[in-house]
């Protein structure tokens, strides 16, 4: 580090004196000598960056890893510093840097929101953990021990331990320990139940089916509870396919028209209810199958 006697030292003993090359980059213009200037400033602060991302090891994430997000830290850094407002990079710099990393632990390694104390109680049993356990033979410490070890309550020791399983949570494709048959639990989960969509439309129509002439409610009954057809309604009834396809149809829209009345009238906006494939939904009788 370039430095004059009795002037400030950088926080970092190699910070690179690189105000000139910065005062270049922004006279430059887009193109090939401006990309090669501001390559050679971020190499020059690169090992600023990864002891920047030295400080996050043993956090759940690869030191390889943590060093390509502070490099990407320090670009943008590169990218929007502006020596012409009298700053020094560095000072600049490591709060852009470090913000990257913790935005990545926030956003790809957190499974769960934890409050700050939490965080606070879980990076102090974190420690702990790691200091006994290179003094214990072949065991995990204790509740006890932590917290003789930090001088916390055995409860705060407690929230801690199950805050530091927030960085993982277990995949929904994961075998099940104990299970026999492979079964992850996934295979446990319910599913939405496609009845309960139309729960609100059936409880609509039933009055207005009652409220029908027996014969139609019959004929409705036996094409769309019975599966029949036309023709066999028709032949069961006495009657013809085209007078049973236009009771269908008449019945079907007296039926809709009526549950539209009336949600008109509770809520004002005039607004359909969702159609479905029963007497009351958008589709008309068609002609026998």
């Amino acid at each position: 580090m370039r430095t004059r006697a009795g002037a400030r030292r950088h926080p970092h003993d190699d910070a690179p004196d690189t105000a000139e090359a910065f005062r270049r980059l922004a006279a430059l213009p887009a193109g090939p000598q401006r990309d090669a200037l501001r390559d050679a400033i971020v190499r020059a602060w690169l090992p600023m960056a990864e002891r920047l991302a030295g400080r996050f090891r043993g956090r759940g994430e690869s030191i390889e890893d943590l060093r390509q997000i502070a490099a990407l830290g320090l670009v943008k850094a590169v990218d929007r510093y502006d020596p012409e407002r009298g700053s020094a990079f560095e000072s600049y710099a490591v709060p852009t840097i470090t913000g990257e990393i913790k935005r990545h632990f926030r956003d790809h390694m957190g499974t769960m929101h934890v409050p700050r104390r939490v965080q606070e109680l879980r990076n102090r049993v974190r420690f702990a953990d790691q200091d006994l356990s290179r003094t214990l033979q072949g065991r995990r410490p204790t509740v006890a021990e932590i917290a003789e070890h930090t001088r916390l309550s055995e409860e705060d020791v407690r929230v801690g331990l199950e805050a530091m399983e927030s960085f993982t949570a277990l995949s929904l494709d994961a075998e099940l320990s104990g299970s026999e048959d492979g079964h992850s639990l996934g295979d446990f989960l319910g599913s939405p139940d496609p009845a309960l969509d139309t729960v609100v439309d059936r409880e609509a129509v039933t009055p207005r089916l009652a409220a029908l002439p027996e014969r139609e409610r019959a004929i409705l009954y036996m094409r769309f509870f019975g599966d029949m057809t036309q023709s066999r309604i028709a032949e069961q009834l006495g009657i013809s396919q085209m007078h049973v396809s236009r009771l269908i149809s008449r019945c079907c829209d007296r039926v809709r028209d009526q549950v539209m009345r009336e949600d008109d009238t509770e809520d004002g906006a005039g607004v359909p209810s969702p159609s479905g494939s029963g007497p009351t939904g958008g589709r008309r009788a068609s002609p026998d199958r």
